[in-house]
């Protein structure tokens, strides 16, 4: 039978990481274990993880740096033949691992299964991601899975792990396409598995306002696959161009309205005065 590792980075989060833990142990597909490492967590957090140590089955402490290694440590410590991700302010449905792994029994092509995931914001509204998987093709100037996903330990062994270069985000889709570069497929379970939360101080949210040198990051090192695609990538790259031009002027005339009706108010304001 299939072993399923679960591997939780932790970096001070000590109010969502037990519910994490919770929703690994509470998979119904029972041929698992669970590891957290704690990425040099401050003190609240450390004092959390060491109540929820007797429920894991290993948890690993190391100082800060970055999940892309802690990732790795983990990882490289699991017994499982296949690995699935989680963050540790996140949570997964009991029955994801149960799902995936059929999927993967299934069809020899799937290197990744992901599904949809029911995005929670911090003003307390919701929404529906629904990541669009399959082919390199699809990851080339996206990503198109959740970074929480299932594969096989020997495809993490044989592209090398997570680039522990990356400690600024975009490590996942990174990863990604390596995994998917020469074949394979990404499957999606077309149902809300996993809940995300949306943090203004995420990894995510970091990541996006400095994107540029990420991108940067990502098209040298994998040159060869947009070489391959020269065409399409120009039009992906100018397409991207008109688009935040388009925001650029919009945000601009919003500011120039803003500015306008302060004008107002400081010209009423004045006329008041005089009356």
């Amino acid at each position: 039978m299939n072993f399923v590792s679960i591997i939780i980075t932790c970096y001070n989060d000590a109010l969502y990481i037990e519910q994490a833990i919770d929703s690994a142990l509470n998979q119904t597909y029972l041929n698992k274990e669970v590891i957290v490492v704690d990425d040099g967590s401050n003190k609240e957090t450390k004092d959390v993880l060491k109540k929820l140590e007797p429920k894991i089955s290993k948890l690993i402490t190391q100082e800060n740096k970055g999940q892309s290694t802690a990732r790795n440590v983990g990882i490289n410590e699991a017994k499982g033949n296949y690995i699935l991700i989680l963050d540790s302010d996140d949570f997964f449905e009991p029955t994801f691992c149960e799902k995936a792994i059929a999927i993967f029994s299934e069809n020899n092509d799937v290197k990744l299964v992901t599904c949809d995931a029911n995005l929670l914001y911090i003003n307390g509204t919701t929404d529906v991601y629904r990541p669009i998987g399959g082919t390199i093709s699809n990851f080339m100037y996206a990503n198109a899975a959740l970074g929480t996903s299932l594969f096989k330990k020997e495809d993490w062994e044989r592209i090398g792990g997570y680039d522990e270069s990356m400690r600024k985000g975009f490590e996942d889709w990174e990863y990604f396409i390596r995994l998917l570069k020469n074949d394979g497929i990404c499957h999606v379970i077309p149902e809300v598995l996993y809940s995300y939360r949306k943090r203004n101080d995420s990894t995510t949210s970091k990541a996006n306002s400095i994107k540029y040198d990420l991108l940067n990051y990502i098209y040298i090192k994998h040159k060869e696959i947009y070489i391959a695609d020269f065409d399409n990538f120009v039009s992906k790259m100018l397409e991207r161009i008109k688009i935040e031009e388009k925001e650029k002027i919009k945000n601009f005339k919003k500011s120039e309205n803003k500015f306008l009706n302060f004008l107002k108010k400081i010209k009423l304001q004045f006329k008041n005065l005089k009356n």
